[in-house]
């Protein structure tokens, strides 16, 4: 029996997708679970597994086609129903009969070919149905799916050496479309997707490190005061193509946009600040820092101690925990902590979720930050890792910044930004010399939160537990110098 494959959801908030990348052709088998077409939305591009076994027998949408989520995509049916699937392949083939053998358009001096040849085809032993050359009546038509390209013949690569480096490979027409916009020629671009199959991602990032290298200062001496702090970013050059220009916003930078501007419409948001004295903690990532990445894979910065303090604090103070439902002023207090965390990627502001992160001890949560931040630059995280999360966590740090007033991630009820942590001078109390001024590495949290649900007082509650837990800096045993 067929079955029909829809538009998956695709996340919270999310009402489309685009087809960008069919993997399967109509006629292949393919198997449960085995990815059938690759879907981008404003949030994400994510492969479409198929929801059955069978054979592919009909395409219903094309690719750089958008359809809201729930529409029929495709259908899949049984193995016995191959060779009718073939017969009714696609809208297309539906919408017109097969087209009877014709003279081929001549272009200006295009050789003519002779009464016999034109009529080899219809003589020669049984093909498959060959698709007729695109004309006006049929240029309109909705393609199937995208041919195979060889991007070597794209980028014009592997034509003067023979070398065959470069592959028969799947390129959709909107990643041509951007490598051409971008200058990236795609014979140099190494594919993330099935099989090696080249996204609009890789062509994004080839294209900011080809902005980079045109940029970049001669390169100078290295010294030790021109190090860059670990959880700070290195600042990228400045990207001036876009002086003068006049364009429309990406899917993605729209949406953010809905969601900001939405944000501040629900909620009567408030922020409040503290600074912290995080040197304990510098202190335990000079002694233990290079021990912990070889034992648990994944480089140790501040972040990762701001995130499990965060989620400590949300243990024992639920009301930053929660969700209000505005049309009956219901508030629901969540029994699990997943955090969300904001990463700059090329495209944009992406925010991750670390499920059941108050399940996760030290080392837990820097491997699935580390593992989160990576795939969101590489569009590799899938629609469930954008969504759920109870809070979230930003750091206005990792770009430089002391702090900022974050706005608050729908339906969320709170959001803390993490600043740049610095080293300056600070008044402390010593237990034999009284108070002293001392070196101190130091840091401002800010959180805004929602006054509908949460008073300065809960809030100043929370941010003092975040405090205390930071600046104790009893790490130890997760760094395993217990």
């Amino acid at each position: 029996m067929p079955t029909s494959v829809p538009m998956p959801e695709l996340g919270e908030s999310v009402t489309e997708g685009t087809v960008t990348q069919w993997l399967k052709q109509v006629g292949d088998t393919v198997e449960t679970d085995e990815p059938l077409l690759e879907v981008a939305t404003d949030k994400v591009d994510t492969e479409i597994p198929s929801p059955t076994s069978g054979v592919l027998t009909r395409i219903l949408v094309s690719e750089d086609e958008t359809v809201e989520v729930g529409a029929e995509i495709a259908v899949i049916g049984g193995e016995d129903e191959a060779a009718g699937g073939e017969e009714s392949a696609s809208p297309a083939k539906d919408a017109q009969p097969e087209p009877e053998p014709q003279p081929e358009p001549q272009t200006a001096g295009a050789p003519t070919s002779a009464p016999e040849e034109q009529a080899a085809p219809a003589a020669s032993a049984p093909e498959p149905e060959p698709t007729p050359a695109p004309s006006a009546e049929t240029s309109t038509d909705r393609e199937e799916t995208a041919p195979p390209v060889d991007v070597g013949t794209v980028s014009g690569a592997n034509q003067a050496d023979g070398t065959d480096a470069v592959t028969e490979t799947y390129v959709t027409p909107l990643v041509r479309k951007l490598a051409a916009e971008e200058n990236v020629d795609l014979s140099t671009v190494r594919g993330t997707g099935v099989g090696g199959r080249i996204r609009k991602q890789d062509v994004q990032e080839a294209a900011r490190k080809q902005r980079e290298r045109s940029t970049a200062p001669a390169a100078a001496p290295a010294s030790p005061a021109a190090s860059t702090p670990a959880q700070q970013r290195p600042a990228t050059a400045a990207d001036t193509s876009m002086r003068g220009r006049t364009e429309q916003m990406s899917k993605l930078r729209q949406s953010i946009a809905e969601q900001m501007a939405d944000s501040l419409r629900i909620s009567a948001e408030i922020t409040q600040v503290v600074e912290v004295d995080v040197t304990n903690i510098a202190r335990l990532l000079e002694r233990a820092g290079d021990q912990f990445e070889a034992r648990e894979g994944a480089e140790l910065g501040f972040f990762p101690f701001f995130a499990l303090a965060t989620v400590e604090a949300l243990k024992t103070h639920p009301k930053l925990n929660a969700v209000i439902d505005s049309s009956s002023y219901e508030v629901t207090y969540h029994s699990v902590e997943h955090l969300g965390i904001s990463v700059d990627t090329e495209g944009g502001l992406l925010i991750p979720v670390v499920k059941d992160a108050g399940d996760l001890n030290l080392g837990g949560v820097a491997r699935k930050v580390s593992d989160l931040t990576q795939r969101a630059h590489t569009g590799a995280l899938n629609p469930e890792e954008l969504s759920g999360g109870t809070f979230t966590l930003t750091d206005t740090g990792s770009v430089g910044g002391l702090l900022e007033t974050p706005i608050i991630t729908q339906p969320q009820v709170g959001i803390l930004s993490t600043g740049a942590v610095v080293k300056r001078p600070v008044v402390v109390d010593d237990p034999e010399l009284g108070e002293v001024i001392a070196v101190r590495s130091m840091v401002y949290l800010s959180l805004t939160h929602d006054h509908r649900l949460i008073d300065s007082a809960d809030a100043g509650r929370f941010l003092q537990a975040v405090r205390e837990r930071l600046e104790e800096g009893a790490f130890d045993a997760d760094l395993g110098l217990a």
